[in-house]
């Protein structure tokens, strides 16, 4: 085996093992933010202390009183604004790297949405966890109350949006099948002219990008909480030309056989 292919594998199976322990991690953070909300809501500030990273260097000079009192008011935002009867999903985690200063994630830090809702409303925490301890650093909520969406016209979007690879599949089909030649430029426009692109957001509803293009057979798919929950597909100008220039060679086939006949 060559040295090549042996560091290739080393490099995959690294990014496997740091992939599935920051999957881990992630069902993690959602625990960790509901045991330390719930224990806010009721009132337990001693146990909502114990899902913060207090060891950290960030907290030696505050004192667990201190934060306490900040708790306090915390949990009056929370409770003010969505009750006590919350539901928590967990959205996404990040780490940063930027050379713009203040936009990197800091040094040992991960940074997670996790999203909470009561039975009309939603909102967003953002987190800043500790990575040796997987504790809360940071909390905030997000300026954010929307009502829940009703995602049957999410779902219903989705369908229209999934005909688009079908279509574009069913399109390099018909290629492969045909005559033509340099069929693999013919694959690569079916596959990357997928533009204007049309999202739909749970949220938000429809926008239109003009110049988006949708590279994976022309469709996008993000379903992390109501926030960003998203469809997203590409107008299929390649599939479309091919298509019609397919059927423009079949008729004129079509007449070549006629006047033949």
């Amino acid at each position: 085996m060559s040295k090549l292919t042996k560091t290739i594998l080393l490099i995959l199976t690294i990014s496997l093992f740091t992939s599935c322990d920051f999957i881990n991690n992630a069902f993690t953070y959602k625990d960790t933010t509901q045991g330390f909300v719930e224990s806010l809501i009721n009132k337990d500030y001693e146990k909502s202390v114990s899902f913060m990273a207090t060891e950290n260097e960030a907290y030696k000079n505050t004192s667990i009183d201190t934060l306490k009192l900040g708790l306090v008011n915390f949990r009056k935002i929370i409770v003010d604004n969505f009750g006590k009867e919350l539901s928590y999903k967990f959205m996404t985690a990040e780490k940063t790297l930027s050379t713009v200063e203040g936009e990197s994630t800091a040094p040992n830090t991960t940074k997670a949405q996790v999203e909470f809702s009561n039975d009309k409303e939603f909102g967003v925490f953002e987190i800043t966890f500790d990575d040796s301890s997987n504790k809360i650093l940071y909390i905030k909520t997000l300026d954010l109350k929307e009502k829940i969406p009703n995602m049957i016209w999410f779902w219903f979007f989705g369908i229209l949006a999934i005909c688009v690879p079908v279509f574009n599949i069913w399109i390099i089909i018909k290629i492969k099948k045909s005559d033509l030649k340099k069929k693999w430029l013919k694959y690569i426009a079916v596959i990357f002219l997928n533009v204007p692109a049309i999202t739909y957001s749970a949220v938000y509803g429809l926008s239109f990008s003009l110049l988006s293009f949708q590279i994976l057979f022309g469709i996008s798919f993000s379903y992390m909480g109501y926030l960003s929950s998203a469809w997203t597909f590409g107008v299929p100008l390649g599939g479309l030309y091919w298509l019609w220039k397919l059927n423009k060679k079949e008729d004129v086939t079509t007449e070549n056989e006629i006047i033949t006949e």
